[in-house]
């Protein structure tokens, strides 16, 4: 058990009346100590809550007044305050055994805890799940939660996870299903190992056997040149188009039986194979956009509406309890920061920092973009060559790659944007600061949401 600290006090919140100040460890809610955010959220719904705390080696009572159900204004060091629960599965096509050495600790942290899926969305396996946590699940409706699917096949799937619970886990997906909890699965599709045939056995169990999963996104191996496993191999446009003929025939059968399509393919598949994206209505209602699924089309949808002069609704962050202040978002919901480097001139384009997916988004719709802005764009395609492989999303951009990019870069600009989803907590995945990167080039970097509304709005300073 680790106690969580109080890193911020809102100004004017019940807390900061109360006296509570950064730095103040948090022993007890209602004199109970609370396993994780989840359960200190329910302790602190109340109207009067009695904190137990630890100030400079000290401890006291403190007692905070406010409305029924208030956030109390805290942000917490942690979200888990008992201790994560990792991953024991050995998954050949896990990215985690595919980095470099070297780089900070909390990128080699494999978790596989249902709280964390509730929380912001991670992907579980189920392979370490109870029947304490499905009573708990059940009991306090933590949903949705997020789980990894791969294959429906018992062999297939222990195969994959490198563990034989592999095989039996997904009794608990039938569990939550059952409790009618929403549940969001995933298949990481590994050419040669789950797709072809084994992807139209997994399709039509999971239509047959899990009927009431929310949705299925069916993600691409991602390779990186640092993995050790030499019998995965990157999606071809063959297989990929091969593949997606699959997925579409499932989402056909499974519109016809349930009234929703149930399968989605990311958009690095429509890629690979060259294919056009799906219309809008094909993803419904987005449920896996962070996932890579439909991000494209709902960037070129959120176009659209900006130049008819609307204002368009983003999909939604999964996870729940995102806009409370009592923990810190982890991973790519970390607080990403604003503007960095010089003063912008007038002088050359903004130039789109982006991956080399980005890169092809944009070529079609840059012209488009620069009568919004009404200024000039230029599109800078990063190459990844820290992770190398089939790495080409924006969001695995690395500080080292960007800055290489950013010496090479001779043509005229203005400012550089850089999508905030490649550096969660204002650092890049290979520890490169935002504010370090600024050295490399005279001109100002600002880090922007990837949306259009965060493009125009960068452009446009």
């Amino acid at each position: 058990m680790s106690n969580p600290t109080i890193l911020e006090v809102l100004p004017s919140s019940p807390a900061a009346h109360a006296g509570l100040r950064p730095g103040d460890e948090l022993l007890t809610v209602n004199g109970i100590v609370p396993a994780d955010v989840i359960e200190y959220q329910q302790l602190v719904d109340d109207a009067t809550v009695l904190l137990g705390v630890r100030r400079e080696g000290a401890t006291a009572d403190v007692v905070v007044d406010k409305p029924p159900g208030a956030p109390l204004g805290l942000r917490l060091s942690s979200s888990i305050f008992d201790r994560v629960q990792t991953c024991d599965n050995h998954c050949e096509f896990c990215f985690i055994y595919q980095l470099p050495t070297g780089m900070r600790t909390t990128l080699y942290l494999k978790d596989d805890d249902y709280r964390l899926s509730f929380l912001y969305g991670n992907f579980t396996t189920l392979t370490r799940f109870t029947e304490l946590d499905l009573a708990r699940v059940v009991e306090e409706r933590l949903g949705p939660l997020y789980v990894s699917i791969h294959a429906t096949d018992p062999e297939v799937r222990a195969a994959m996870l490198r563990n034989p619970r592999g095989g039996t886990s997904l009794r608990w997906l039938r569990g939550l299903l059952e409790h009618n909890v929403e549940v969001h699965g995933q298949i990481v599709l590994c050419p040669g190992v789950n797709s072809g045939r084994v992807l139209e056995q997994t399709c039509a169990e999971i239509l047959i056997r899990y009927p009431k999963l929310a949705s299925v996104g069916i993600v691409p191996l991602g390779l990186s040149k640092h993995g050790r496993e030499t019998s995965l191999v990157p999606h071809t446009a063959s297989t990929a188009d091969a593949d997606l003929e699959i997925i579409h025939f499932w989402q056909k059968r499974a519109l016809a039986a349930l009234g929703r399509r149930m399968f989605f393919a990311s958009d690095e598949l429509d890629l690979v194979a060259g294919r056009r994206l799906p219309a809008s209505a094909e993803y419904e209602d987005f449920h896996q956009h962070e996932n890579g699924i439909g991000m494209i089309r709902s960037f070129f949808d959120e176009l659209k509406q900006t130049e008819a002069g609307r204002k368009m609704a983003l999909p939604g962050v999964t996870g729940e309890w995102r806009t409370i202040p009592a923990a810190p978002a982890v991973g790519y919901r970390e607080t990403r920061p604003e503007r960095r480097g010089a003063v912008a001139t007038s002088e050359g384009p903004v130039v789109l920092i982006t991956g080399e997916y980005g890169a092809r988004m944009f070529d079609e719709i840059l012209p488009r973009l620069e009568r919004l802005a009404e200024r000039d764009l230029r599109v800078l395609a990063v190459r990844n060559d820290f992770f190398g492989g089939n790495v080409a999303v924006s969001g695995l951009l690395v500080g080292s790659d960007v800055a290489a990019a950013l010496r090479a870069d001779t043509a005229p600009a203005s400012r550089y944007l850089l999508p905030n989803t490649a550096v969660p907590g204002g650092r890049f995945l290979d520890d490169v600061d935002v504010a370090a990167l600024a050295s490399e080039t005279t001109r100002p970097i600002d880090v922007v949401e990837p949306t259009v509304a965060g493009l125009l709005s960068g452009a446009m300073r």
